[in-house]
């Protein structure tokens, strides 16, 4: 069995130590840092598969840091933030964090979060670490106008061009592309990527947006992926 390396980056040290303990119950293995320099300095010594972030901090907030860290890094991070804390929230997911959990939150809600990241992150990894070869995933590719996803190889080229994604947006446009012209529903993509009850389907439209920033000319006038107001998101038949 794999032994994941878990980084917690919260300034409050009783929920700080709390998730700590809660984590290495799991298995995990746990590093601890109180501010996002703490948090940098570790991720540059160890190897780290998932962050927890707080957003409020002392000498670099959970942004700052979540900018820094995606300049290198794509491992899943789950940002933590008080509820009034909306805005920051959503900016923490326009620059590279995955997934949000508010508080105060429920210390098995947010295990939950983990695992679910790190089983996706694992399959990730596995792929890239076996050269783009698993079995379930061989010679899968699609092709739909100027974009080309090669699950194999987990790529994304727009116009012959490489795009880097992070896994949770590879893995929606993953669904959307393997699926042309069908229109998905928050919580069906929510569900399928997650692989758990929708809860809360918040971080699929900042997604998708990141995702258009990333493959479409104009993402004001997508050609590629599209919202079918009232019901979801598409891509469409080019």
């Amino acid at each position: 069995m794999n032994t994941y390396n878990i980084l917690v980056v919260e300034d409050d040290i009783e929920i700080a130590k709390a998730v700590e303990i809660y984590l290495k119950n799991q298995g995990y293995k746990v590093f601890v840092g109180h501010n996002g320099k703490e948090g940098l300095d570790i991720i540059n010594k160890e190897t780290i598969h998932l962050a927890i972030v707080d957003i409020m901090m002392p000498v670099m907030d959970g942004i700052q840091m979540t900018i820094k860290l995606r300049e290198k890094y794509d491992f899943p991070l789950i940002m933590l933030s008080a509820k009034s804390e909306e805005i920051d929230k959503i900016m923490g997911l326009n620059i590279g964090a995955d997934d949000y959990v508010t508080k105060p939150f429920a210390p098995m809600e947010l295990i939950a979060r983990v695992n679910s990241h790190i089983r996706r992150y694992s399959r990730y990894l596995e792929l890239i670490n076996n050269g783009g070869k698993a079995e379930e995933h061989k010679d899968e590719v699609f092709a739909i106008g100027g974009l080309e996803l090669n699950v194999d190889k987990v790529e994304l080229t727009v116009d012959g061009k490489a795009v880097k994604l992070t896994p949770i947006e590879f893995k929606i446009l993953q669904l959307l592309m393997k699926h042309p012209g069908r229109v998905f529903s928050s919580e069906e993509i929510y569900e399928r990527v997650w692989n758990e009850k929708a809860v809360s389907t918040d971080t699929i439209m900042v997604h998708v947006r990141n995702i258009r920033e990333k493959i479409e000319y104009d993402p004001k006038n997508p050609k590629y992926l599209k919202v079918v107001w009232g019901v979801g998101y598409k891509i469409e038949k080019v």
